[in-house]
């Protein structure tokens, strides 16, 4: 186990880990969906005349559909389908009506589930400095620049970045890339919330770029994982397990400065 990851298991277990992590990783108050006046007032008309094809058309433009159906993801990308599946429009239709309009405007704008707000967060701690040094999304003066800094871009620029100018092979982008005494730094960085499911897909993706291959360029490079949550929580699950038996670095977003100004 790298000396990082054990400072992170020793840091979530023995200090106000989730308090310092807050800082980082934010969870505001969920604010309900917005649904446009216009189609609420539609959408009503539709309900009382039960128009089922227009409530259905209407419904699938929104951002949540108000139940949760296997075929509502393939009815959202062929509204062709609509018209040729009409025992299955009259399934669907059928359980709104039974919900009653109330109900359907309550869960088309339920508010996001907290785990999607956490994508972007991690970045915007970076663009707020508090690493303490220079950031920046311009590619020429990260390249160019004399002395520490990070370039804070979109996944996919920061990923082009990376198989232009570090060696890096994967179709997948990158939650940070830094330059720290002339040493190039590249990883992602996850919030785990739990075991299971999408999270292990989430730390088995961060552990895929931490293990993958470089090109040889003309840089040193190192590749980290910046990972917090559960994974630090003493147990038998594989996701903690797996800890002991990764020489990579794997290490809290809490102590990114520090082991970066230890290159």
């Amino acid at each position: 186990m790298n000396i990082w990851t054990q400072k992170s298991i020793e840091l979530a277990n023995q200090r106000n880990y989730l308090d310092l992590l807050y800082k980082i990783y934010p969870m505001s108050n969920n604010l309900r969906r917005e649904m446009k006046k216009e189609d609420i007032q539609k959408l009503n008309e539709y309900y009382e005349m039960r128009d089922k094809y227009k409530l259905l058309n209407l419904l699938l433009k929104q951002e949540v559909f108000p139940i949760k159906d296997s075929y509502i993801s393939y009815l959202k990308r062929d509204k062709s389908a609509i018209n040729r599946n009409p025992a299955t429009v009259d399934r669907i239709v059928g359980i709104l009506y039974e919900m009653g309009i109330n109900k359907i405007i309550d869960r088309t704008t339920a508010p996001k589930e907290t785990n999607r707000q956490i994508g972007p967060l991690f970045k915007n701690w970076i663009d707020r400095g508090t690493i303490g040094c220079a950031v920046t999304k311009n590619e020429n003066e990260f390249l160019e620049y004399d002395g520490n800094i990070i370039f804070n871009s979109s996944d996919r620029a920061m990923q082009m970045f990376a198989k232009n100018h570090l060696g890096y092979l994967r179709e997948k982008g990158l939650d940070f890339i830094g330059k720290f005494n002339n040493t190039y730094v590249i990883g992602e960085a996850k919030f785990l919330t739990d075991f299971g499911g999408h999270q292990n897909a989430q730390y088995e993706d961060a552990m895929a770029t931490l293990d993958t291959s470089l090109l040889k360029t003309d840089k040193k490079v190192l590749k980290i994982a910046i990972l917090d949550g559960v994974l630090y929580i003493s147990s038998q699950n594989k996701m903690h397990s797996s800890l002991f038996s990764k020489d990579g670095i794997i290490i809290s977003a809490i102590l990114l400065r520090e082991f970066l100004y230890s290159i």
